[in-house]
């Protein structure tokens, strides 16, 4: 197998991109110590054993990272990806992805989401295994009283990126129904 990788400038630091031929399967900040991230290791027992090619552009990640970070918040949903996890693990990845741009959802109101409601910790557990940060909004998931809580960019990184699509904190409850509409 092998991962088309780049590694683009952004506002919020240097971001690693993998994709296969033709969707995103992980985003890495480039500036995280290797052994902390781990992203390539975690990739490799994922997907088995793969070789790296350089590429502009893997799968049209860093064209509409480029139109997000310029404005353009509804790029991101554009972004084919593609991840690997248990059944859990994809419902709430999924359920990730179904977060609007601009809204925020606490954490057991994700676990309510995909029909888990006691299923709090290990849906904070998962939004945590997230490969595909930015792509897959993870940072979308706050703390129930709408402080901003773990992030494995770091906090400094979620507050831009909610800042950057608008989102509102400290109103987490009242976005609830956005976030499960279906598209």
């Amino acid at each position: 197998m092998i991962f088309l990788h780049a590694v683009v400038n952004s506002p919020i630091g240097a971001l690693g991109l993998w994709a296969d031929d033709d969707a995103l399967v992980g985003l890495e900040f480039a500036d995280r110590d290797a052994r902390r991230s781990g992203l390539a290791a975690a990739l490799e027992r994922d997907w088995g054993a793969f070789t790296t090619q350089t590429a502009r552009d893997p799968a049209g990640a860093a064209t509409r990272l480029a139109r997000y970070f310029a404005g353009e918040l509804q790029a991101l949903d554009e972004q084919p990806v593609r991840y690997r996890g248990s059944k859990f693990q994809h419902a709430v990845w999924d359920a990730l992805r179904r977060i609007p741009v601009g809204a925020t959802l606490a954490y057991a109101e994700l676990a309510r989401g995909i029909g888990r409601p006691r299923a709090v910790r290990a849906a904070g557990a998962a939004n945590g295994a997230n490969r595909i940060a930015v792509f897959v909004p993870c940072h979308r998931v706050i703390a129930a009283d709408g402080s901003l809580w773990g992030y494995g960019g770091g906090l400094e990184r979620k507050r831009w990126l909610l800042a950057h699509e608008h989102a509102r904190c400290a109103d987490a409850g009242a976005q609830r129904e956005l976030a499960f509409a279906r598209r």
